[in-house]
Parts: C-alpha cells; sequence; structure tokens
C-alpha cells in the first residue's frame, strides 16, 4: 500500500521546484498554469514560500526562488564534499594540480571542496569558502557552460580552459557536472605549471561525470 502523502506540501515543493528553473521569474498566473493548481491555491503556496524567504518577489512583481534556499543548500555542502573528495584526490594527485568542487551561489561561485596534491614541489593555494564571479575563472565558466548545456545550445567542447584571470600565472580548467537535478557545480583544477587543455579537459571532465555518478 502506498504511503500516504501531504498534497500541500507536495503543490509546495512543485512550485519551488518550478520556480529554480525559471531564472526570469513567473507571474502568479504563469505558474499555477504551470503547477496546474488555480491561482487561489498559488496565492497561499507562494505566501507561505515568502514567509520562510523560499520565495520573493522583483520589482515587477514575478515570483522568484527565495534567499531562504541558500541556508539549505549549505546544508548539504558536507554531503557533496564527501561524495566528491576521493574523485577530487585522484584527479589532483594524477594531474599535480589542486582540483576543486564549485557550487554556483546567486551570481558567484563558491568552491566547497578543495585538494591539493601530495607530490608537487608546488601547487595553487585554494580554499574552501573561496568565493569568485562566474564570468571569472574556469569553475566558473564552467558552471555556465553547464547551463547552455542544459538549455540545450551548442557548445565546442565539455571543458574551459583560463589563463591569469583570478590569480597571476595561473592556469585551470573545469567541466560542468551534468545530470544531477538541483545541483549547478563543476569540477576544476587549477596550477602554475603549463597546462595542455586538449591533454587535461578530458581528464577533468570524466572527474566532473565521475562527481555527477556519485551524486545520482
Amino acid at each position: 500500500m502506498a504511503a500516504e502523502t501531504s498534497q500541500t506540501l507536495d503543490r509546495g515543493l512543485r512550485v519551488l521546484s518550478v520556480l529554480a528553473a525559471a531564472p526570469s521569474g513567473l507571474t502568479i498566473t504563469e505558474l499555477a498554469a504551470v503547477v496546474e493548481v488555480n491561482r487561489t491555491v498559488v496565492y497561499r503556496l507562494v505566501a507561505t514560500l515568502e514567509q520562510h524567504r523560499l520565495a520573493r518577489r522583483d520589482s515587477s512583481g514575478r515570483l522568484h526562488v527565495g534567499m531562504g534556499v541558500l541556508s539549505l543548500a549549505h546544508g548539504l555542502h558536507p554531503v557533496l564534499r564527501e561524495l566528491a573528495s576521493p574523485v577530487l584526490r585522484e584527479l589532483a594527485e594524477k594531474l599535480g594540480a589542486t582540483a576543486h568542487l564549485t557550487v554556483a551561489e546567486g551570481g558567484e561561485g563558491l568552491a566547497i571542496a578543495v585538494v591539493e596534491p601530495t607530490w608537487t614541489v608546488f601547487h595553487v593555494g585554494y580554499r574552501v569558502g573561496a568565493r569568485h564571479r562566474l564570468d571569472q575563472g574556469a569553475a566558473g565558466k564552467a558552471i555556465l557552460l553547464g547551463r547552455d548545456v542544459r538549455a540545450g545550445r551548442p557548445v565546442s567542447e565539455g571543458y574551459v580552459q583560463t589563463v591569469a584571470e583570478l590569480q597571476d600565472g595561473a592556469q585551470g580548467v573545469a567541466s560542468p557536472v551534468l545530470g544531477v537535478d538541483g545541483l549547478d557545480a563543476s569540477v576544476g583544477i587549477v596550477t602554475l605549471g603549463e597546462l595542455d587543455a586538449a591533454e587535461v579537459g578530458p581528464t577533468v571532465s570524466a572527474a566532473a561525470h565521475e562527481v555527477a555518478e556519485r551524486l545520482s
């Protein structure tokens, strides 16, 4: 026998899911049409979500996911770190470069897991909690690349390379983590040495794919 569930909670979670997938926001009417619930019910659901900062309205009245979602997301970081760390360790040791898992938080990339190689004479120091704009650095640009892939837009490669965008002399290669619902992230490496992206890129992409499999 199927377990009993809460219809109200189910609808509220559907509203959150729909808003999360609509970066330009939705009106009440549009939201009601997508979740297939009448406007009166949607008003009540949205009002409750707004009280908990899980939904918000912009200046034009369109609805978006609220900043309270970030607090919930932070609770998942230890889980993501635990599952991704073995893959990052293997990547760091194989390439002799600092490996990292970065997630999108607003318009920034947030490093939530970092593993440095043990055998190199020198490597880039990169800390958990480091932030940067998504349009700067390989990790952030890979997250943007993942959004293009999910939107069906054509991409030339499954990874991105940047040179000296965040630190003089540093080069980075990163690939988006794809196929995990609700996760906007990338796996990448950064090094001060020479980097052949054509050689390293597929290895980084394979690591991103392995992380996705571990999180699925």
